[in-house]
């Protein structure tokens, strides 16, 4: 059997070699991107611009909310128009409470983007910063609420749940009647614990809110010493409005000025 040259073995391997020295080595397909929305989400500027995005979102819900619970000082007639007014938003050309729960969703979202924001900011600040300073000099710029923004959110968010279970879905409410929000309030914060625990949970969300506040327009790029002081006082006043509306009505039912 004749033998088989060196040169004829490699005849293809020569061939390789004589294309990558004319048009050069294979290059590797590059990695497929994620699309860009995803990439800023990911990044630490994205996620400071959802938080500012949905933190106004939620503020706007939040004066909403306290303004139209103003109508129990002009009584049960004016509050429970406001309520079924809210079921039959967009009728006829959307069913009875559609609408309602379209702003249901978008708050759902708008909570839940506020909070995963939050959380993968705090992880991405501990990555960074894995050992804690061995002085206090964290917190000569940070005031009290900046520093209590973590408990103050996880207050809230229970708190919500508890609004929810007793106002809205009625299972901590005894004297629950659907449809009937006047009563459903005035019998909820009449209960001492119950009134106690709205006062405490509405402190908390009003220092939330002042510092969430004074911080998104710096999240969103609007940052200029120039306008820092009327950021502090927007924050400061927004903050106090909403905590003295909110609080001011299990006061007056628990007190028994309303009811």
């Amino acid at each position: 059997m004749p033998e088989v040259s060196t040169e004829d073995q490699r005849a293809g391997a020569d061939d390789a070699s004589r294309l990558a020295r004319d048009v050069g080595r294979p290059v590797p397909a590059a990695p497929r991107q994620r699309p860009f929305l995803l990439r800023f989400y990911g990044s630490a500027v994205g996620k400071k611009s959802v938080m500012a995005i949905t933190g106004i979102m939620l503020l706007g819900f939040v004066l909403a909310h306290m303004v139209g619970n103003f109508k129990i000082y002009l009584g049960a007639s004016h509050l429970n128009e406001y309520g079924e007014w809210l079921r039959v938003i967009g009728e006829p050309a959307l069913p009875r409470t559609v609408f309602l729960w379209i702003m249901r969703i978008g708050l759902i979202g708008a909570f839940f983007f506020h909070i995963q924001s939050a959380y993968s900011l705090t992880r991405m600040n501990m990555k960074a910063r894995p050992v804690k300073y061995q002085s206090h000099r964290d917190y000569v710029a940070a005031n009290f609420a900046s520093r209590t923004m973590r408990w103050t959110g996880i207050i809230v968010g229970l708190f919500i749940i508890f609004h929810l279970a007793d106002l809205t879905w009625g299972w901590v409410n005894p004297d629950f009647v659907r449809g009937d929000p006047y009563d459903n309030l005035v019998n909820s914060m009449q209960r001492v614990p119950v009134a106690i625990i709205y006062i405490i949970a509405n402190i908390a969300l009003g220092i939330h809110i002042f510092h969430g506040s004074w911080s998104m327009f710096q999240s969103l790029g609007l940052n200029n010493p120039r306008f820092n002081l009327w950021r502090r006082y927007f924050a400061a006043g927004f903050a106090a409005f909403i905590t003295i509306g909110n609080v001011s009505m299990p006061l007056m039912v628990v007190t028994g000025v309303v009811g």
